[in-house]
């Protein structure tokens, strides 16, 4: 049986692949725990400095399998709500590239990204309610990225949305022709990347748990992290680069 998920890393970029087609990509324990891998590996290894998320075939993620959710064990591996919370804290970008239907947890995992990209032809929807369970990333993300009433309108109904109604929401950065989900989000990723590590750690870092504070608390943490990054051999090495007019090589240091 091939691999539920496959992890592999590429020029800085580490590409993440939910990988059950036949089953579009529908999420049971075994490729739970591969994302959850892959992504603590993305977090932990300095060889990647960017990460793409996204589906094989013609689906990014159905979300959970509800057959293998019905089997599963307790305790079965990471949970759904660890894949989130381990996507939030990791200090580098991560794209989603959201080649087909996106539902569910399949939206969680899109919407625990930093960039997303959509096909012309995704659809986005949280029909839980239809099967008689309830929500995690629809409370717990959707509705800190949509104004509440328009995530309810969603969650209560069940209905889909298509990819342009995504982009009018602000849910998704980019609607391109399917066949060009992936080379948006390397061009993308290729541009971050270029960029100085050090540097979008703090601006991540200070973003999210930024969310958390009041202003005061915020500008100051946010000043903390520049503060950081101006000590670094990166920052010298960025003024020093853009005197000598070249590209600047980063060690992450």
């Amino acid at each position: 049986m091939a691999d539920e998920a496959l992890y592999e890393i590429r020029d800085g970029i580490a590409y993440i692949t939910m990988n059950r087609p036949e089953k579009l990509n529908a999420i049971d324990p075994e490729m739970r725990q591969i994302l959850w891998d892959s992504f603590q590996d993305v977090k932990n290894n300095p060889e990647v400095r960017c990460a793409i998320v996204t589906g094989a075939g013609r689906a990014f993620s159905t979300g959970h399998d509800l057959v293998a959710m019905a089997n599963a064990r307790a305790n079965e591996g990471p949970s759904t709500g660890d894949l989130y919370v381990v996507q939030a804290n990791i200090w580098k970008p991560i794209i989603a590239a959201i080649n087909g239907i996106c539902l569910a947890q399949g939206c969680g995992i899109a919407l625990g990204s930093d960039i997303r990209i959509a096909s012309t032809e995704a659809q986005f929807g949280w029909p839980q309610a239809k099967r008689g369970i309830s929500s995690v990333s629809g409370p717990a993300l959707l509705s800190q990225v949509v104004p509440r009433n328009i995530a309810f309108e969603f969650l209560f109904t069940g209905d889909f949305v298509d990819a342009q109604r995504a982009l009018d929401l602000m849910l998704v950065n980019y609607v391109v022709p399917p066949e060009e989900v992936m080379p948006k989000a390397e061009e993308l990723a290729r541009k971050m990347i270029a960029n100085a590590p050090l540097s979008l750690a703090a601006i991540k870092e200070a973003a999210i748990k930024g969310s958390e504070m009041g202003l005061e608390e915020r500008v100051a943490f946010a000043q903390k992290k520049r503060d950081e990054v101006l000590q670094s051999d990166d920052a010298k090495e960025g003024v020093k680069a853009f005197t000598e007019k070249r590209a600047p090589v980063w060690t992450g240091r």
